[in-house]
């Protein structure tokens, strides 16, 4: 699967980058999506967390999922609550391929509204804006099937 880096053209609002979630924000430079993974139990976990596994207290560090996940839940918001964020957006709930509870608030784009579902197979994309690349997601088009990879 080729994962697509694309210029922000979109006015959004940018996250506060610190050093605890710096590779979440920044693994698009790379074409990755960094979520912590614990190093004991191996569940993953998002956000990330500096006070070890909320599981079984192993140590986190960052791996790549896939990208790959289905829509949770989402909403189509049609009013301007940031003067600078025009709408029609659409804000989801994706449940990364991992783990059935690993979920990321995000944008879904490249999709019409009323042609959204929940259980909708996604694959995350990342726009850039400046140092910060953000994981948004586009529907998986039934003419470019992700291919299957390993992680972990």
């Amino acid at each position: 699967m080729s994962i697509r880096v694309i210029e922000g053209t979109v006015s959004r609002i940018l996250p506060s980058v610190g050093d605890l979630d710096r590779p979440f924000w920044t693994g698009g430079r790379d074409g990755r999506l960094m979520i912590q993974r614990c190093s004991a139990c191996r569940r993953w976990h998002h956000p990330p967390t500096a006070d070890g596994c909320p599981e079984c207290g192993g140590e986190m560090a960052f791996e790549a999922a896939s990208g790959r996940g289905t829509v949770f839940t989402y909403t189509v918001n049609h009013q301007q609550f940031h003067p600078e964020v025009p709408p029609p957006y659409v804000i989801a709930i994706v449940e990364l391929d991992e783990q059935p509870d690993l979920r990321l608030p995000t944008n879904l784009v490249d999709v019409d509204p009323d042609d959204l579902s929940c259980g909708m197979a996604v694959q995350v994309l990342f726009e850039r804006s400046g140092d910060v690349y953000l994981p948004l997601f586009q529907p998986v088009s039934s003419d470019d099937p992700i291919e299957s990879t390993e992680s972990g």
